[in-house]
């Protein structure tokens, strides 16, 4: 008896742990990244991880993880998770749509494809109003969205080889 307690006990650490462990993302991407903004400035190789709906930027100086950025229905940081509208008031620009950072990250149209031109290897969009001055460019080799206005900078490309 006291073996199957035991055996019993045994495995239901080990499904509990599970729960902890390691994911297997779908995209696990190296990338020079670089961001800047009135509250982070980053450049150097970082990772990009997607599973299912989540995704998981990590950024490294000299081989050690000096930020973690988790999106899924909240942006988790260093300080905490948040609302979205609320990492980008506190981050970026609080006039920004709350999906902007995953879909910048993704190389995704913003703003619902306003202004969207088309290009032979990705697309570009510029959108200016009295809040923003931002010019964003999507191709193979990289990501670049620059808010002029508001000085925020986020370039995604891949290493060289």
């Amino acid at each position: 008896m006291m073996k199957k307690l035991l055996s019993v006990s045994l495995l239901a650490t080990i499904f509990l742990f599970s729960g902890c462990s390691v994911k297997n993302y779908e995209m696990n991407e190296s990338k020079i990244i670089v961001i800047k903004s009135p509250q982070i400035k980053y450049g150097d190789l970082g990772y990009i991880r997607g599973h299912g709906n989540s995704l998981k930027i990590e950024l490294y100086e000299m081989g050690n993880v000096v930020k973690s950025i988790e999106i899924n229905n909240f942006i988790c940081v260093d300080d905490g998770c948040m609302l979205k509208s609320v990492f980008n008031k506190k981050y970026l620009n609080s006039n920004y749509p709350s999906d902007i950072l995953e879909n910048v990250i993704l190389g995704h149209v913003i703003y619902d494809g306003k202004n969207l031109k088309k290009m032979y290897d990705g697309f570009g969009q510029k959108i200016k109003d009295e809040d923003v001055n931002i010019d964003y460019v999507v191709t193979h080799q990289s990501i670049r969205f620059k808010d002029s206005k508001n000085g925020i900078l986020l370039k995604i490309s891949s290493p060289s080889k």
